[in-house]
């Protein structure tokens, strides 16, 4: 069997700046969104992406325009018509931006009923916020549409929907998310767009402020802390009735880690096995090679849910077949709808007994919008060579799927997770199994107790543990890492290890490509 080719599951996507020969499908998409309104003409892009092409922000799947914004930069006058769109936006057109002002203001965003439910929005609203970053602006500010008030409008005033809406006592597909997205209400615009009938002509004012903003500042304030926000999954096992159970569960934690906004999360080594529970039982290296028959149905859910969840993915790991070898191989499942895989490298002698599983032969590392990370597939970790190795080519944090079926195999991998932490001085992150799995040969039982590891150092906490799962229950654990303070520590904490090495009495030296390289 050949390997699968990655590039038929990868999804495209990017955010990125409108175009002119976007015009076509941008007017398609508002004749969608916005039933009944007028659209925009083409004057009035040609307008914007000559004004401030910066500010007008699209995101692309596939080659199409799924999802659009559109923004000028004003001087903020609370005496100004905030209310009186055409004034404000000199009627789409533009031409009072201000490149010196002080003020995002948010002309329109809109999502193609096609992707909605994919967070894209989120995309643009966090965009606009690196803009306002980047160019030291001290806030945003959009009127923003109530289109569920048509349905309550014989019984609520327009104040008293947004009020409720506010409280969660009603969903409106528009200020929901915008309020999800830290605007917050400033006040109520009546007559906005009188076309607009299922907001009843009603509009929003909205803010969101800048924190990182420098009154004065004539460029980006440079935060010094680069927070990323990690996911750790304890997984239970159980028996599910086919693949589309399994990946309702799955969906849930990746639907939890997006509500906190994460920027990854780590599921489990094999928690795949599971699906052994929906076919007929056979051998054990007989059904590891039926557990990669789901291999298709696995990249093609992870990756969509990778860009609908807004979140990096560490699949676990999952068996491939590949030119009638067996692998366990870990997925990096991008949400710009990229794909990436690690082969677990060093096979334990169960695996080879029960599983015939082969090695694989290179560490990975892996560029993402968070920073370089690697992936190491529980018995790798055990092997402080494959860290160093990952720390050379720039990984500052190493993701681990581990699956034990005791206390004894799991501190294995726990006190050496600990141990790659203080000699490569990163991160650290491991997930487990938990739960039964009967009459699956080798997969069982399951002992875990994930966590998130840092260095050793005064700087982070006192037992090097940044967070931790309480063992052999299912839940989840998110914490934020600041890699800045992981340079820091680096450079000038208590002790150096990475710089003390001997490497003048040993090194590692590996192979890759055909070459032989040393750390």
């Amino acid at each position: 069997m050949e390997p699968l080719d990655l590039k038929q599951f990868e999804w495209k996507i990017k955010v990125r700046q409108l175009t002119m020969d976007d015009f076509d499908e941008l007017v398609e998409m508002e004749k969608q969104c916005f039933p009944g309104m007028q659209t925009w003409g083409c004057e009035h892009i040609e307008s914007q992406l000559k004004t401030f092409p910066e500010g007008q922000l699209c995101v692309e799947i596939d080659g199409r325009l799924a999802a659009s914004s559109s923004s000028l930069i004003l001087d903020y006058d609370p005496a100004l018509e905030w209310h009186n769109w055409k004034a404000v936006a000199d009627d789409g057109y533009i031409r009072n931006h201000n490149p010196k002002g002080d003020t995002l203001y948010g002309i329109e965003i809109m999502v193609h009923p096609e992707f909605r439910g994919m967070k894209l929005s989120r995309r643009l609203y966090d965009a606009r916020k690196e803009l306002c970053r980047n160019k030291n602006l001290a806030r945003i500010i959009i009127a923003g549409r109530i289109p569920g008030y048509h349905h309550y409008a014989k019984t609520l005033s327009a104040r008293e929907y947004i009020e409720k809406v506010v409280d969660k006592a009603i969903y409106d597909q528009v200020l929901t998310a915008q309020l999800a997205n830290g605007f917050s209400v400033e006040g109520l615009i009546p007559n906005y767009l009188p076309s607009d009938t299922e907001s009843c002509g009603y509009a929003t004012y909205l803010d969101w402020t800048n924190l990182d903003y420098v009154p004065g500042a004539k460029r980006k304030f440079h935060s010094t802390v680069e927070q990323i926000r990690i996911c750790v999954v304890q997984y239970q096992m159980r028996s599910v009735k086919g693949f589309d159970e399994f990946a309702q569960q799955c969906e849930f934690f990746l639907d939890t880690a997006s509500d906190y906004k994460c920027d990854f999360i780590l599921f489990p080594e094999l928690f795949t096995t599971q699906l052994l529970s929906c076919v007929e039982p056979t051998r054990p290296g007989q059904a590891a090679r039926r557990l990669a028959e789901f291999t298709p149905q696995y990249l093609d859910f992870f990756t969509e849910m990778a860009v609908k969840y807004n979140v990096n993915v560490i699949g676990g790991s999952q068996f491939v077949v590949e030119h009638g070898t067996l692998y366990n191989t870990s997925y990096l499942f991008g949400r710009d709808g990229s794909i990436g895989k690690q082969y677990k490298i060093h096979i334990t002698p169960s695996e080879r007994k029960w599983w015939g599983v082969s090695p694989g032969d290179r560490v990975e590392v892996f560029d993402t919008d968070c920073g370089r990370i690697a992936i190491q597939i529980c018995y790798d970790i055990e092997f402080p060579e494959l860290t160093r190795i990952a720390a050379q080519k720039g990984a500052q944090i190493v993701f681990v799927p581990f699956n034990t079926d005791t206390r004894h195999g799991y501190l294995r991998v726990r006190h050496c997770a600990q141990a790659r932490c203080v000699e490569n001085h990163l991160y650290v992150a491991i997930s487990g199994c938990t739960g039964n799995l009967p009459f699956v040969e080798n997969a069982d039982i399951h002992y875990a107790q994930s966590g998130i590891f840092t260095p050793a150092d005064v700087e982070f906490a006192r037992d090097a543990v940044a967070a931790e799962c309480n063992p052999n229950v299912e839940t989840v654990i998110i914490h934020d890492l600041d890699f800045e303070q992981l340079r820091r520590h680096r450079e000038s904490g208590s002790v150096q290890n990475w710089h003390d090495r001997r490497t003048e009495l040993y090194r590692v030296v590996y192979q890759e490509d055909g070459n032989s390289f040393e750390v």
